[in-house]
């Protein structure tokens, strides 16, 4: 029998290469001309990006600000304390920017021109009509400051768990109008003194002393140390407030947001609870409706005595 020819076997070729090692792969760095082309790539592609640039991705500023023509130009009137005016690149003038940078140039406030995406990243809001106003820190006075300069009999102002900006501006308004001594705002679960809550003031932000309490309740006992009654607006109470017979004595007076009212705590630490009559048909007044109605009935009740 004749005798079968032996079979060449296969020889591999070894590890595959790395993909920088290898000639015909798109990240061969074998040569310059690999390199030149990697180069002219990723200038074009930082072209192209830089085109499709999206502001709306980029981290938002998160200034206080006012937006809107109409809004910063009654700002500027009001006097809101400013840093910067920001007016969108190429933006159509009327007579309302026009007065918005000359009171702003009055007051020494300085003007930059941006993006319009970049005021909208500023502001958050898209239909800021290419104009801004970016408000300064306000400068809260303290509680010790408001106790120690406070008339005979004093009145107190505070609120608790009141979120919207303009609701706290329209409080301050009330309190600066009807002779409070002083406005509490808690730290927490309350909006701060922001642009949009100096301009629903109208001014009287300048006028009212305003400090931020890190405790409501803590504020109160203070104020009970001080000698004030402490009286809650609460839509459940039993006494209505033009039968409050306290109202020539020193007074802390607590609201609650329109919905939840008092809290529990805040409203177990007060010694009167006094309530606004309504219809039936309303369950409860805007927080600042409340608080202006109250501060009237104390005005009233304290003129008349």
């Amino acid at each position: 029998m004749a005798k079968q020819p032996k079979r060449r076997a296969l020889r591999g070729k070894g590890p595959t290469p790395k993909a920088e090692n290898r000639p015909n792969h798109k990240r061969y760095r074998g040569g310059e001309d690999s390199t030149r082309k990697r180069t002219e790539r990723k200038r074009l592609d930082s072209k192209r990006s830089d085109r499709k640039r999206d502001f709306r991705r980029e981290p938002r500023e998160h200034h206080d600000t006012v937006a809107g023509r109409n809004a910063v130009v009654e700002a500027l009137r009001a006097g809101i304390p400013a840093k910067e005016l920001v007016v969108a690149t190429g933006v159509d003038i009327d007579e309302r920017l026009e007065e918005s940078v000359r009171l702003a140039q009055k007051m020494g406030i300085g003007i930059r021109e941006i993006e319009r995406r970049q005021i909208e990243n500023m502001t958050g809001i898209a239909n800021h009509q290419g104009i801004a106003l970016v408000a300064k820190p306000f400068q809260y006075s303290s509680q010790k400051e408001i106790f120690a300069r406070a008339k005979e009999p004093a009145l107190f102002v505070a609120v608790d768990g009141v979120t919207d900006p303009r609701n706290i501006g329209a409080i301050a308004r009330s309190a600066a109008a009807f002779g409070a001594d002083g406005l509490l705002i808690p730290e927490r679960r309350n909006a701060p003194l922001t642009a949009s809550a100096w301009k629903a003031s109208a001014g009287a932000a300048a006028r009212l002393p305003i400090a931020q309490v890190t405790n409501l309740v803590r504020s109160m006992q203070d104020a009970k140390e001080f000698g004030c009654f402490i009286v809650g607006l609460d839509g459940d109470a039993d006494t209505a407030v033009e039968a409050m017979e306290i109202a020539d004595q020193p007074i802390y007076l607590v609201v609650g947001s329109e919905g939840r009212g008092l809290s529990r705590l805040v409203r177990e630490n007060c010694d009167l609870l006094i309530k606004i009559p309504m219809s039936n048909t309303v369950e409860s007044l805007n927080a600042s409706v409340a608080m202006s109605i109250a501060l009237y009935a104390v005005d009233r009740k304290r003129n008349v005595l």
